[in-house]
């Protein structure tokens, strides 16, 4: 049988509810006999209000202190609020002193901040995550920390794979069960790389997130690579040098921008990464001298710029964090010149459509792996001839040409120390890094020289001694 109510509860549950579900509504409700439900950070909590004996000031004790309304009810208010005043004389409780008032203020605002942060999204913790530990910035040691892009990649992965399934839910409720069902969809594309780099990112936001207490413990700590994309596979892919001399005929019919012909080139004669040079910038001084550098996007950090004429391309930040130097054959100098005539005067060698900035660092490698597709599995909108940059040895892209350039090195027999170097690869011998602090420059520029030299004689358009007439003949590939 219901219990009926005393003169001292004055308000039913119903009307406790209606009352807090009111967005207007920020009056306390009063439930008599000093039992109010107040409004603080649009959360409801139950309060008993006395008299302090030690003041004399009205004080409010928090019932249930962090546990607001509805999971606090109206019945388990008024049960609390009855054990408190069967200790109290007069209406003053008996635990009111002045310092405990105070302290359980601290603690009620404590466990309001705390509700708060649990309640704060995936997409919000990975903006603060982004902002604090993915954003770029300069230690005091001259060192980067963060990402050189800023976070950008990783956005644009969570863009495409998690935040529509999980961007909104609050980060605390989220469990090992719903990162799994977005992983495993990934692994079931075929997908094994995406879901490996997705897992790890988000590891990485699940801790930054438990180490500032938005969350206890990171859910997904032990989802293991093993377990859902496997050992990353070391790719071996590069091209041999009938499969250049091939090259060389079917770039200028796969209907590609001659900019993008010229950065196979490019990439081939440097062995530089694809990102840095795609944000590759020209400099043009008042006697129009011509002059590439490397595009850095860190404070303070200045850009690096070396003049074509002296044969070199200088990279003051790249993605090992160490300043590089390459040397560019007249093999690359023939190159360059041609993309800095294409440039249409913008300073980026690749610039957007607008001119304000370098496209897009993946466009080329799109424009490569679409003229790469089995027959009849074309993309919608996308080049036409699926096939037209097929080679004999399989599927090859941006970065294989690097390694290529690498493995022509090694067949023209420069030692791999220097290849290294050439490829501005950190040494795996600390002992080295230490205390060998010689960057080889001297062997460099026989590596790049020879480099050059061989890929002049693949594309069999120009001999060396040609292109040393003319710093403005195109030499890759002849139409």
């Amino acid at each position: 049988m219901a219990r009926r109510a005393t003169s001292l509860e004055r308000l039913s549950a119903l009307a406790v509810r209606a009352h807090s579900q009111g967005p207007a509504n920020t009056k306390p409700l009063h439930d008599g006999g000093g039992l109010y439900l107040r409004k603080f950070s649009e959360t409801w909590y139950w309060y008993l209000r006395g008299t302090s004996p030690v003041s004399g000031r009205p004080t409010w004790i928090a019932i249930r202190p962090g546990v607001p309304y509805p999971a606090t009810s109206l019945e388990h208010a008024r049960s609390d609020a009855r054990g408190m005043r069967s200790n109290v004389s007069n209406g003053i409780e008996a635990n009111a002193d002045r310092k405990t008032a105070v302290k359980q203020a601290r603690d009620l605002k404590a466990a309001e901040q705390v509700a708060q942060l649990r309640n704060i999204t995936l997409g919000q913790s990975f903006e603060r995550w982004r902002s604090v530990d993915l954003k770029p910035q300069l230690r005091a040691d001259g060192k980067r920390s963060g990402r050189k892009d800023g976070g950008k990649y990783v956005a644009e992965q969570f863009e495409r794979h998690v935040f529509p399934r999980l961007g909104d839910l609050p980060l605390h409720i989220i469990t090992k069960r719903d990162v799994l069902e977005i992983l495993d969809g990934l692994k079931a594309q075929g997908k094994l790389r995406t879901a490996n780099v997705v897992l790890a990112d988000l590891k990485q936001l699940f801790r930054f997130a438990a180490d500032r207490e938005l969350i206890e413990v990171s859910a997904i700590e032990r989802i293991t690579k093993s377990a859902i994309g496997g050992s990353d596979v070391e790719r071996e892919r590069h091209l041999s040098f009938d499969e250049i001399a091939l090259l060389a005929n079917q770039l200028p019919t796969a209907n590609l921008s001659r900019r993008s012909e010229l950065a196979v080139w490019a990439i081939l004669a440097t062995g530089c990464r694809v990102g840095e040079l795609m944000g590759a910038t020209v400099l043009r001084g008042p006697n129009k001298a011509l002059a590439v550098r490397g595009a850095c996007e860190v404070a303070n950090v200045k850009y690096g710029t070396v003049d074509l004429s002296k044969g070199t391309w200088y990279l003051p930040d790249t993605k090992n964090q160490r300043d590089h130097t390459i040397h560019l054959s007249t093999f690359a100098r023939t190159v360059f010149s041609e993309l800095i005539d294409l440039s249409f005067g913008t300073s980026w060698i690749f610039p957007n459509a607008h001119g304000s900035a370098p496209v897009d660092v993946k466009t080329f490698g799109k424009q490569l792996a679409d003229r790469q597709r089995p027959t009849g599995k074309r993309l919608s909108n996308r080049a036409k001839g699926t096939q037209d940059l097929a080679l004999p040895g399989g599927n090859w892209t941006a970065h294989d040409l690097r390694r290529t350039a690498a493995t022509i090195m090694a067949r023209l027999g420069i030692s791999s120390d220097v290849i290294n170097e050439c490829l501005n690869h950190k040494s795996a011998d600390r002992m080295t890094r230490v205390y060998v602090r010689d960057r080889r420059e001297t062997e460099q520029r026989v590596a790049f020289d020879a480099l050059g030299q061989k890929l002049a004689e693949l594309h069999g358009a120009q001999t060396a001694n040609a292109l040393e007439a003319s710093t403005h003949t195109p030499v890759v590939p002849a139409h």
